[in-house]
C-alpha cells in the first residue's frame, strides 16, 4: 500500500510537472501557505482587548494597491520604555488563531502587532508566494518603524513566519532582535524528513524559504526557541539554524513543547532568555486582562543604550538554554 501511494505522489507530481511550470508554483504555495479566512476556537473572545489595523501600501510585485489587516495589543499607558513587536505567524490559520500566543508576548513586555499576509484573513485576496509574504512583512515593519521610531523594535516569527522574519531581519538596520520559534532552515530540509524525502525533489521547489542563508546577514541578537515534541519541524532544523547565526544569540530547547504550545509550556524559559540576550528587565504589574487579580511580569529593556545600536560590539552572551517545561528558568 505504501509502495501505490508513492507511486501515486509521484505519478502527481508528473502531471503536474506536464501541466506546466506554473500549476506547479501555484501547488507548492497552496501546500505551503495553506491560506484561510478561518480561525479556531471563539476568535471574538480571543482578540479581546485587540485593536483592528489597516496597513496599504503598493506593491512593486503586482503592481496594484495592497492592503494588510492586522490586530495590535499595545502597553497601558504606551510608553517610550515598552518595546514593540511584528508578529509574523505561519500557515493556515488566519491572524486570530495566534491570539493566545500574541497575549503572551505582550505579557512577556512587549506591544505586538500581528498581521494576516495578503490571501489571510481579512488582507487582499490572492494566492501568496515567499516574495509577497516578504513584502507584507517589510510593509508591517515600515508601518511599525513610522508609528513607534523611538522604541525597540522586534521582530518574531513563529514556523513559516520565522522563515519570512529572518528574511525581513536580513533586509533592515533597525531592528533589536529577532526570535523565531519552531522554526526551519529551508523548505527542501523540511521536505527531506518527509518518509518521501529522499526522492530528489530539491531542483523542483520553487518556494525556498531558504533561512539558512539569510541568517548569515542578520545583525541584531537572535533568539531562536524550539520544542523537543515538535513532530512538524524537527528541532535539529531549530539547531542548525542557530548555528549559522553569527550575531549574539541563544538557543532554548523547551522539553515536551510541540510544534504549537512551544511559547506556553517554555514561558519561563522565554522570560530568561529575554533577559539573558535583549536585556529585558522584569517588572511586575498588574494583570489587565479581564477577571485577573495576579501580578504578571512585564519586561523593559534595561540597557536601551545598548540595544539602541545592535549591530555594534555587543557583549558576550550565554549560547544554549535547555530545561524542562515545569523546570525553573534557566
Amino acid at each position: 500500500m505504501k509502495r501505490w501511494s508513492l507511486l501515486a505522489s509521484v505519478l502527481s507530481l508528473c502531471a503536474l510537472l506536464a501541466a506546466g511550470c506554473s500549476t506547479f508554483d501555484e501547488q507548492q504555495r497552496e501546500w505551503i501557505f495553506q491560506p484561510s479566512d478561518r480561525s479556531w476556537g471563539n476568535t471574538a473572545s480571543m482578540t479581546e482587548g485587540m485593536q483592528d489595523v489597516w496597513i496599504d501600501f503598493q506593491s512593486s510585485i503586482t503592481g496594484e494597491s495592497a492592503r494588510l489587516h492586522g490586530l495590535w495589543l499595545g502597553g497601558e499607558p504606551e510608553t517610550t520604555d515598552r518595546p514593540v513587536m511584528l508578529y509574523l505567524h505561519g500557515a493556515r490559520y488566519n491572524v486570530a488563531g495566534s491570539a493566545p500566543r500574541i497575549q503572551r508576548m505582550h505579557e512577556l513586555g512587549f506591544s505586538v502587532l500581528a498581521i494576516d499576509y495578503r490571501g489571510f484573513g481579512k488582507s487582499s485576496k490572492g494566492l501568496p508566494s515567499e516574495e509577497s509574504a516578504r513584502e507584507d512583512a517589510r510593509a508591517a515593519w515600515t508601518w511599525l518603524a513610522a508609528r513607534h521610531p523611538r522604541q525597540h523594535r522586534y521582530i518574531f516569527g513563529h514556523s513559516l513566519g520565522g522563515a519570512i522574519g529572518i528574511d525581513l531581519a536580513a533586509h533592515v538596520n533597525d531592528e533589536s532582535g529577532t526570535i523565531v520559534e519552531s522554526t526551519f532552515t529551508s523548505i527542501a530540509d523540511v521536505v527531506s524528513g518527509f518518509k518521501w524525502g529522499w526522492l530528489p525533489f530539491g531542483p523542483l521547489i520553487t518556494q525556498r524559504f531558504e533561512a539558512i542563508n539569510r541568517v548569515k546577514d542578520i545583525g541584531a541578537p537572535l533568539l531562536v526557541v524550539h520544542g523537543t515534541a515538535d513532530s512538524l519541524i524537527n528541532p535539529t532544523l531549530g539547531r542548525k539554524l542557530y548555528n549559522a547565526a553569527t550575531v549574539p544569540k541563544l538557543f532554548v530547547l523547551v522539553e515536551g513543547g510541540s510544534h504549537h504550545d512551544t511559547n506556553s509550556v517554555g514561558e519561563a524559559q522565554y522570560r530568561s532568555a529575554l533577559s539573558q540576550l535583549f536585556r529585558m528587565k522584569p517588572e511586575t504589574t498588574l494583570a489587565s486582562r479581564q477577571g485577573e487579580g495576579t501580578p504578571v511580569l512585564r519586561g523593559t529593556p534595561s540597557q536601551p543604550a545598548a540595544l539602541a545600536s545592535p549591530r555594534t560590539d555587543p557583549p558576550a552572551l550565554p549560547q544554549e538554554a535547555r530545561g524542562k517545561a515545569s523546570a525553573q528558568a534557566i
